[in-house]
């Protein structure tokens, strides 16, 4: 008798992965769940981490008092997914009782990672209904800007060069040069 993967294996639920977390597992390890399954993280090199370090730079101060800027942090995504997104604009509160389940801006940096950030990560964002989630694409130095949520996904996908500048759709007075991330 033979079983199909999907038979044999349950995926693991969010609060389990919580209260796992919470009791000690996983301390060395840097691991995200993605539907129901523990997914390694890329590690982050040199141009990854200064992009971020440029957002935050950009972004925390312009929003001081509107939002809260997260830094690889833990985003609460329906029951069998808690990615960290690089960078996740969310409502101002206090976070210490529950993640944030709500954004209203994503943006991941990439380069190794960018299939999944296309992928799993941009059909999770749109499932939870972030409206705007952004991929600094390490690879071809540009800002990939995907809005427009429509069956599970982003209707609209536009990517910013050099010289270009974006505008949040909640926070259109931010601006966000790309050069600036980039350089």
């Amino acid at each position: 008798m033979g079983f199909s993967p999907t038979e044999r294996f349950r995926p693991l639920r969010r609060v389990e992965y919580d209260k796992l977390i919470e009791l000690g597992a996983f301390q060395d390890e840097k691991i995200e769940l993605l539907e129901g399954v523990l997914v390694r993280m890329s590690p982050i090199g040199p141009p990854h981490s200064s992009a971020v370090q440029k957002l935050n730079a950009i972004l925390t101060p312009t929003l001081a008092a509107r939002a809260a800027v997260r830094i690889q942090s833990p985003f609460a995504a329906l029951d069998l997914s808690e990615p960290e997104p690089d960078v996740a604009v969310v409502p101002a509160g206090s976070y210490d009782q529950a993640h944030p389940d709500k954004a209203y801006l994503i943006i991941e940096v990439a380069d190794s990672s960018l299939t999944v950030d296309r992928g799993v990560k941009q059909r999770l964002y749109a499932m939870c209904g972030v409206p705007e989630y952004w991929i600094v694409n390490l690879i071809d130095r540009v800002l990939e800007v995907h809005t427009e949520l429509s069956g599970g996904g982003y209707a609209s996908i536009e990517r910013y060069h050099a010289g270009q500048a974006v505008h949040p759709i909640h926070f259109p007075d931010v601006e966000v040069r790309v050069t600036d991330v980039f350089t």
